[in-house]
């Protein structure tokens, strides 16, 4: 206590020597020398090290690499092609995460958020990084703290500490109290002088929290991190009967060991063990997730999380606000219709327009009234987002500005003048106009609207519709993505603007009229689509009562009254132009601001999850069977009739190599719940059914006395075909570009087995006619119940699937 009294102390005698001029060129120098600086390294992504561990030091890596290694150890460095096939996996890998990590901090360091500062007597703009120990903050209404400060001027000035301590009750802060960075305004201004610095503050940079990788909620990669535990507790059991099996083949372990045989059987449990795992799969999901947000970066949507990519798949409800999203966000001043005689009041309007803290709507009162009050004002209410007006008091004169049926409660009503205010309102809003007050009235001590206060004029403003918003609305139609407007104008100006761009809304629900029940309130959300005079923590409210309904939620928005939703919404995407707290909260930035690219984002994030699985059936399909075959060829004591080196051809050939091209082909199927049991629902019965082909095929073999090498050959062409035969199923419908993929993978398996190389590499030999019949009775047998599977698959999966879709709470 008694140091945190004595920083308190010092930085009070540095408020009172720096806080009117603020730094010199001098003193910033000295502090800069003395690496008194904000600046702390902070990637906006994932860092390389991240990177690397993640695509290499993992736990099937591992067994590759011990099983890499006992093949070179025991001289069967031929079946050792898995290795350099995992390791092409991991630098792969590691290459398209880094360059996407390269483009998305390019992006971030371009957009990055400044600081404002007091610098020898002026207000200067500076990146947050060059903010330094004892510098004057200035600080105002969306403005996020860039680092940890004592406050030395505040007019009202409010934060939001939630982000920090969870509190989500705005504080106010006066002289001497602390201000922590990453928190943020969210009403009045002041200045504040640095304490802490960098390394050294509470939060660190917490503007860039959402710029850190971090892993969001991804059903791609909870799925399958769980596969790779399944294997996980596969892979020893298996191994150890598999390697039983072929010791037994060998003639019994004394004889097997006595011969040197048991070199062909750990060659064959480790082609058993390799084949399980699904290494492919990883690789798949983090290139499609990387490669998903370099392509978005390039239509300037900063990605600020790789698996929000996956995210933007799942989204069935989109929240909007208005201001900045429908609309350009250029507030234009339309007309002032006068209620009450009341001397001054364009005077007021014109002080209003030209305040430091004025927002867009205030801003636009510059161009009409020009001729401010020339004494200065003794007392002001700075604006809030909860009470939706503001108030200045000059000469014992308190004048307020606000919503009108915010400055007036309907409570007032019996009021003639505020009868007519009301209805002259309702009828502007009712024309897509958003309206304001300027009411007069004796001061108040407590910041709210004098008893006395009447109406004076009537302002309405006009806001530019955004040329695409329609468009982009019947995208989201079109594609069954419902739509909520939120926003803190007039319910009637909201209405009118979602009609004009093609929205059912013939009324706007006043959000001030939301039930406090949660099932009453989630209903008034379900049956309205437009909502007006919604404050900061309804608008959370909202976002959180969608959720709790199941839904996947997106929330787009750009003022910092949209942080804590946007905080909130599964996927928040914030305009650039907006405060940089709700930048720094948002999965997405749209960089030009641009609404239009929400439809690419969403198309974007569908073609990620819907080639993912469509490739995950490929190599679970592989994953099932090659354990059922381990488990199948262990118990009936049969040879594994394959080498490593022939599986890593044909998983290269069938699953490996078109994985890539599947995974990147674009894709607008819908997201439909239950990845990974849809999957598995085909997987599953597919490896049942090749396990079966081959365990007939090589039982059939032995009893033929059909010689080793040449079951091994006959084993390899059903594999082979049947794995052609499941990518043409998994890729139905089959496009000219898929047919091509297709028909190069058929072209490369028949060089493998005609070219006296690759054929002599591979131990191939030509097969014998009852071995040729044995291997076409097989692979049509194959053929026809992996048809059924898919047929059976389709039907039932799809069909829950759907059920799952159209009911989300269930």
């Amino acid at each position: 206590m008694i140091g945190m009294e004595k920083d308190l102390q010092r930085a009070t005698v540095r408020a009172k020597v720096s806080s009117t001029q603020g730094l010199g060129a001098a003193d910033v120098a000295e502090r800069v020398a003395a690496g008194q600086t904000n600046a702390f390294v902070q990637d906006t992504s994932r860092s390389v090290w991240s990177i690397v561990r993640a695509n290499v030091l993992t736990l099937f890596n591992g067994i590759i690499l011990a099983c890499f290694i006992v093949l070179f150890a025991i001289g069967r460095w031929q079946d050792a092609l898995f290795g350099f096939s995992a390791i092409a996996n991991a630098v792969i890998g590691s290459v398209q995460e880094y360059r996407a990590k390269r483009a998305l901090d390019r992006l971030a360091l371009l957009n990055a958020p400044h600081a404002r500062v007091m610098r020898e007597g002026s207000e200067t703009e500076i990146p947050l990084d060059d903010v330094v120990l004892d510098d004057t903050l200035v600080l105002r209404a969306g403005d996020q703290v860039p680092a940890d400060a004592v406050v030395t001027g505040s007019r009202g000035l409010q934060v939001d500490e939630s982000m920090l301590t969870g509190e989500s009750d705005a504080v106010e802060k006066t002289s001497e109290d602390r201000v922590l960075s990453g928190s943020v305004v969210v009403a009045g201004d002041g200045t504040a002088v640095v304490d802490k610095v960098g390394a050294d503050s509470f939060a660190n940079s917490l503007a860039a929290e959402a710029k850190r990788f971090s892993l969001v909620a991804s059903e791609l990669r909870s799925s399958i991190d769980r596969v790779l535990k399944w294997v996980t507790w596969f892979v020893g059991p298996v191994a150890l009967l598999v390697l039983n099996a072929q010791m037994i083949a060998q003639g019994g372990w004394g004889h097997a060991s006595s011969s040197g045989a048991w070199r062909d059987a750990a060659t064959a449990t480790i082609a058993s063990v390799v084949a399980m795992v699904p290494l492919g799969l990883v690789l798949m999901t983090s290139i499609t997730f990387a490669v998903g947000a370099v392509k978005l970066a390039r239509q300037q949507v900063l990605v600020q999380e790789l698996p929000a990519v996956e995210g933007l798949a799942r989204v069935d409800i989109i929240c909007l606000d208005k201001t900045g999203t429908l609309t350009q966000g250029d507030i234009v001043f339309d007309a002032a219709h006068p209620l009450t005689v009341r001397a001054g009041w364009e005077a007021i309007l014109a002080w209003y327009g030209v305040q430091n803290d004025a927002n867009a709507t205030a801003r636009s009162l510059a161009g009409q009234f020009t001729i401010p009050p020339a004494e200065l004002p003794t007392d002001r209410v700075p604006f809030s987002s909860a009470r939706k007006w503001s108030a200045v008091v000059f000469d014992q004169e308190m004048w307020i500005l606000g919503g009108p049926e915010m400055v007036f409660p309907a409570r007032n009503s019996t009021d003639p003048a505020q009868q007519q205010l009301a209805i002259k309102a309702e009828e502007l809003a009712a024309t897509g106009r958003r309206t304001l007050v300027l009411a007069h009235g004796t001061p108040t001590q407590d910041e709210t609207v004098p008893a006395d206060a009447v109406p004076v004029v009537l302002l309405t403003f006009k806001e530019n519709i955004r040329p695409d918003a329609a468009e982009t609305l019947a995208y989201f139609a079109a594609q069954d993505v419902d739509v909520r407007i939120i926003s803190g104008d007039n319910p009637h100006t909201v209405a009118a603007i979602a009609r004009e761009v093609g929205l059912d809304a013939p009324h706007g629900f006043d959000a001030r009229e939301l039930p406090d029940d949660d099932r009453e309130f989630l209903d008034a959300i379900n049956n309205n689509v437009v909502f007006g005079r919604v404050t900061p923590d309804q608008k959370k409210r909202i976002v959180l009562a969608l959720k709790s309904a199941g839904h996947t939620v997106a929330m787009t928005g750009d003022g910092v009254n949209d942080a804590l939703a946007i905080k909130e919404a599964d996927i928040g995407v914030a305009m650039n132009s907006g405060a940089a707290a709700t930048k720094a909260v948002a999965r997405l930035v749209l960089l030009d601001g641009k609404f239009s690219h929400l439809p690419s984002v969403v198309a974007e994030g569908r073609q990620v999850i819907a080639n993912i699985e469509r490739v995950s059936m490929l190599f679970l399909t592989k994953t099932a069977y090659a354990t059922f075959l381990a488990i199948a060829f262990g118990i009936l004591l049969l040879p594994f009739p394959f080498l490593p080196r022939q599986l890593s051809v044909t998983d290269g050939l069938t699953i490996g190599i078109p994985a890539f091209f599947l995974a990147l082909l674009p894709n607008a199927q819908r997201y439909i719940p239950g990845f990974l049991r849809r999957s598995l629902t085909f997987a599953v019965p597919a490896g049942v059914a090749v396990t079966l082909g081959l365990a007939s095929y090589a039982r059939l073999a032995a009893n033929m006395a059909i010689p080793e090498v040449e079951i091994r050959t006959g084993s390899t062409l059903i594999l082979a075909i049947i794995g052609i035969w499941i990518l043409v199923v998994l890729s139905r419908p089959v496009t000219r570009f898929k047919g091509l993929v297709i028909g190069a993978m058929m072209v490369g398996l028949v060089l493998v087995y005609s070219v006296p190389v690759a054929r002599d590499f591979l131990q191939f030999t030509d097969p014998t006619l009852p071995t040729a019949l044995l291997i076409l009775g097989t692979s049509a047998a194959c053929i026809a119940l992996i048809e059924i599977v898919r047929f059976v698959h389709r039907r039932v999966a799809y069909r829950d699937a759907q059920e799952a879709l159209h009911h989300p709470s269930k």
